[in-house]
C-alpha cells in the first residue's frame, strides 16, 4: 500500500537538534534559557520588529495582545470572519464579542472597504470596537496600510494574526509588524515549527515586558512569591525555542519549497474549467503555506468534497479551506459585516497537501489523482 500523503507536516533537519541538544548539556530545559532570550532576538531580526515575546501558542500570543489593547467584557471586537477559529476564540476569553468582517477577493483576507463602513456607521452610534484582529491568511497578507489608515482615523488599535504568515511580506516588510502587536504560530503544521509555540511582536518595548509579566503568572518582582495581578503560564520553554531557532534559519527554504509545490499545481491545474486558485495580491508575495483552490462543480461537474473524499481513499490529505467565523454555530449569535465571499470560497476551497518535505513522487501522485478525478 501506498504511503500516507498529509496535508502538512512538521520539516525538521539537524540544526534543531543542536540547539536541542546544548539545553540538556547545560540542564536549560526550564522554560527559561539562552534559547528563549536568542529565539526572540533572532525572530525580532527576521519580521522587522523591535521587540518579542515567545510564548506557549499563537493563541497565547493574540490573547495577551488583546488584554493589553484594553479588551474587557461587553466590548466588541472586529475580526475577519475567513480563519481559524484561534483568530477569534481568545476575544470570548476577555468577555467581549467578536464581530465578524468578510474577504476581498483579490487576497481572500479582509475586505478594507467593509471595514471603513462598518467602523463610520458604529461611529456615529458612538460604538466602536475596542480592537481589530486582522488576519493574513494561507501565507497571504492582507491589505494592511489602508485597513491601518481607518483603524488611526478612529483611534483602534490594530492586532495583526500572522500565524499562517510567517515569511510573506507586504510592501518589502513582513505582515505582523504593523499594527499595535502582531502574532505568530509555530504549530506543527506551519512553515517553521517548535512542535507547539507562538509569538507576539510590536515595537512598543512596554508592551511586550508586560507581556512577558503576564505570561510567566505575573509574579512581581519580590524574593517571595507575590502577586498583584492574575497572570498565564504562556511562556515558551527553553527547548522549544531551541528548536524554534533551527527552524528559523531554514525559513527561506521552506518557503521556497511551499512556494514551488503551488506552481507545480497551478501548472497542472490552472487551465482546468472551473478551477481556480488563490490569488496572490501585488502588494506583496505569498508564502503559499497550503495551497488552495476552488472547484466550481457547475463548470467540473465533481464538488470540492468529492474530490476531497476520493483522494482519502488513495491515502492523500486534503482539507476545506476554513469555515468562515459568522457560520460557526458557537458565534452564531455573532454579527457580521457580509458579502458573501467567505461563505462562497467555502463551498468550493480545498487545501491540497502543502509540506515543503513533499518529494516529486509524492506531488506528481497528488497530481495524478485529482486529474483522473477531473477527467471522469
Amino acid at each position: 500500500m501506498e504511503q500516507p500523503i498529509l496535508l502538512s507536516t512538521p520539516h525538521i533537519g539537524e540544526q534543531e537538534l543542536k540547539f536541542v541538544k546544548e539545553a540538556f548539556d547545560t540542564n536549560w530545559v526550564a522554560p527559561v534559557g539562552p534559547n528563549i532570550d536568542a529565539f526572540e532576538q533572532e525572530f525580532s531580526q527576521v519580521v522587522g520588529s523591535k521587540h518579542a515575546a515567545a510564548l506557549s501558542s499563537g493563541t497565547a500570543a493574540l490573547h495577551l495582545a488583546l488584554k493589553l489593547a484594553g479588551v474587557q467584557p461587553g466590548d466588541e471586537v472586529f475580526c475577519s470572519t475567513f480563519t481559524f477559529i484561534a483568530s477569534a476564540s481568545p476575544i470570548t476569553y476577555l468577555g467581549a464579542q467578536p464581530v465578524f468582517v468578510d474577504s476581498d477577493r483579490i487576497s481572500w483576507n479582509m475586505d478594507p472597504n467593509l471595514l471603513e463602513t462598518a467602523l463610520a456607521q458604529r461611529d456615529k452610534l458612538g460604538k466602536l470596537p475596542k480592537a481589530v484582529v486582522l488576519v493574513h491568511l494561507y501565507g497571504q497578507s492582507a491589505d494592511i496600510e489602508p485597513i491601518l489608515q481607518i483603524c488611526d482615523r478612529y483611534g483602534i488599535p490594530l492586532i495583526e494574526d500572522a500565524a499562517e504568515a510567517l515569511g510573506a511580506t507586504y510592501k518589502n516588510t513582513s505582515p505582523g509588524t504593523w499594527g499595535q502587536a502582531g502574532i505568530f504560530s509555530f504549530n506543527g503544521n506551519k512553515i517553521i515549527t517548535t512542535s507547539g509555540g507562538g509569538m507576539l511582536v510590536s515595537n512598543d518595548g512596554d508592551l511586550i515586558s508586560k507581556a512577558k509579566f503576564l505570561a510567566t503568572q505575573a509574579r512581581d518582582p519580590q524574593p517571595h512569591y507575590e502577586h498583584t495581578e492574575i497572570g498565564f503560564n504562556y511562556r515558551l520553554s527553553n527547548i522549544s525555542a531551541g528548536i524554534g531557532r533551527g527552524q528559523l534559519a531554514v525559513l527561506k527554504d521552506r518557503v521556497a519549497a511551499r512556494r514551488r509545490n503551488f506552481d507545480i499545481y497551478r501548472q497542472a491545474f490552472g487551465d482546468l474549467p472551473g478551477v481556480e486558485f488563490m490569488p496572490e495580491a501585488d502588494f506583496g508575495t505569498s508564502t503559499r503555506w497550503l495551497s488552495c483552490l476552488t472547484f466550481d462543480p457547475q463548470t467540473t461537474g465533481i464538488n470540492r468534497e468529492q474530490i476531497r473524499l476520493q483522494l482519502l481513499e488513495k491515502q492523500i490529505e486534503t482539507r476545506p479551506v476554513w469555515k468562515p467565523m459568522h457560520l460557526q454555530p458557537v458565534f452564531a449569535h455573532c454579527e457580521c459585516i457580509n458579502n458573501g465571499v467567505a461563505e462562497d470560497i467555502f463551498q468550493k476551497g480545498l487545501c491540497l497537501p502543502s509540506g515543503s518535505n513533499l518529494n516529486n513522487d509524492d506531488l506528481e501522485r497528488v497530481v495524478s489523482e485529482i486529474l483522473n478525478l477531473y477527467t471522469k
